[in-house]
């Protein structure tokens, strides 16, 4: 597949333009957001100006990075002196009834855009919890979507890939043709060298009794509740995502706790066809031992992917600053909960909550970029409007992360930041593989690689590489 070069129908807007500003950083979501600015913005409106940004960028010298949601964290399009091509325009979804194949451009949002039109045609993807996360980047650096320890990383439903390569090319990429790149695309995340224009998802049946299970608890249950909840999970039904979170009591529920006090939430969604199916898959979590000392509870509840994604925006608001951090742990129960106890029964702020997620039991990955995971995920996101809290919540959230590192295996890249930490997010033969697929890619290094504080020691445990024992 190749593309014409054209005249920009988009809007480029250089560092000296009036509102360069807003355009660079206006829709980065954390507002806790870096000084790093790139030479220019490029507003794409089609295919065609992915390529010709690309193709203006080696003209000019810069060097290339590209935005779709503008969720990450780190706020990997801000790079210095880059062309950064932001996609966010590009909205076009298309359904193959035949083939269960939905294509969506790069700016697609997977909770707000794709899963409403989806759900109108009865078909399901494991996208993005968070509403208005990008397709884009959620995709390249894995996808940890809905349920994703039966249904498999979002990568995995990739049939194939349109990209703007650094030679100025819009390619199609699959298992057949430019193999090696459509590889690179199932989770090299920020270090994957293209701009992604369209990807083709496989799709399932949607559930059709989606049904949850809730049990909110005194945080002074703890090691209770998280030492029966790690000896138990792996033994449930694959096709039901389990997770638990301490966060500040949801205002609506009228709880008995302080509104500065966080409680602990393990919550069960059961993506099943009938009702009868979803209460068996659903009995391991409802027949939990201390469910009679919950706070409040709903035993296979019905619900919708809609209620889902609302009570997920609840959680992640927009116009405030996050400091987050995230491991893939590999303990045993006792010593799980043992190292993450300060994270769940303390908090930088008020809003701030910490993520248990369920990975278990592990299903085989296929061979893709991706490639680091473990039985049981953490991520700590604190949250704050007030620019004065970050040093305190930088200080909190590396503490809790230093706890947690002699069971640490590697970290998920959607919720890190290898500038502050740097963690091993692929096997190593993956990484080596990688390496060698960006050479033969982008040889000039047209794209911009991994953001990160020392490239030398990148995809490596910093504890191990610098000799500290804890």
């Amino acid at each position: 597949m190749t593309a014409s070069t054209a005249p920009l129908a988009g809007t480029l807007v250089l560092r000296d333009d009036p509102g360069f500003e807003e355009a660079a950083v206006g829709r980065v979501f954390n507002h806790r957001r870096p000084e790093r600015r790139p030479a220019a913005v490029l507003f794409a409106e089609s295919h065609d100006d992915l390529v010709a940004g690309v193709r203006l960028a080696a003209e000019r010298g810069w060097q290339v990075v590209s935005r779709s949601g503008g969720h990450s964290w780190a706020a990997w399009g801000l790079r210095d002196e880059a062309l950064l091509i932001d996609v966010h325009k590009l909205k076009t979804i298309t359904y193959d009834e035949a083939s269960g194949i939905v294509s969506v451009d790069a700016g697609v949002k997977g909770g707000e855009e794709l899963a409403p039109f989806l759900t109108e045609r009865g078909r399901f993807f494991p996208g993005g919890h968070c509403p208005t996360v990008g397709l884009a980047g959620f995709l390249l650096q894995g996808g940890q979507g809905w349920c994703a320890r039966g249904f498999g990383w979002a990568a995995e439903y990739l049939e194939a890939v349109d990209v703007v390569t650094a030679d100025g090319r819009l390619v199609r990429a699959d298992a057949d043709h430019h193999s090696d790149l459509y590889w690179a695309a199932r989770g090299a995340g920020p270090g994957f060298f293209g701009v992604v224009a369209r990807f083709h998802l496989r799709t399932r049946p949607a559930p059709q009794a989606l049904s949850h299970s809730v049990m909110i608890f005194d945080i002074d249950e703890y090691r209770d509740v998280m030492t029966w909840l790690n000896t138990t999970h792996a033994t449930v039904d694959p096709e039901v995502e389990i997770v638990a979170v301490s966060q500040r009591p949801p205002a609506e529920l009228h709880l008995d706790v302080p509104a500065d006090r966080h409680i602990l939430v393990v919550s069960a969604l059961a993506f099943k066809d009938t009702t009868d199916d979803a209460r068996t898959a659903l009995a391991t979590i409802d027949n939990c031992p201390f469910a009679d000392r919950a706070l409040f509870s709903v035993q296979c509840a019905p619900t919708t992917l809609a209620e889902q994604y609302a009570s997920q925006y609840a959680n992640n608001p927009e116009g405030h600053r996050y400091t987050v951090d995230n491991a893939w742990l590999d303990a045993d129960p006792a010593t799980t909960v043992d190292r993450l106890e300060k994270a769940f029964t303390t908090w930088a702020t008020p809003e701030s909550f910490s993520l248990w997620f369920s990975m278990a039991p592990l299903r085989e990955l296929p061979d893709m970029a991706f490639s680091m995971q473990s039985e049981v995920y953490c991520a700590l996101y604190t949250i704050s409007a007030d620019a004065g809290s970050d040093p305190a919540t930088r200080r909190w959230t590396d503490d809790r992360m230093a706890e947690l590192e002699p069971i640490t295996a590697g970290q998920y890249l959607g919720d890190s930041d290898l500038t502050n930490r740097q963690v091993r997010f692929m096997s190593d033969e993956h990484y080596a593989r990688l390496r060698e697929i960006r050479a033969a890619y982008d040889p000039d290094g047209l794209f911009v690689d991994y953001l990160t504080h020392d490239p030398s020691t990148l995809n490596q445990n910093h504890w191990q590489t610098e000799g500290i024992q804890r």
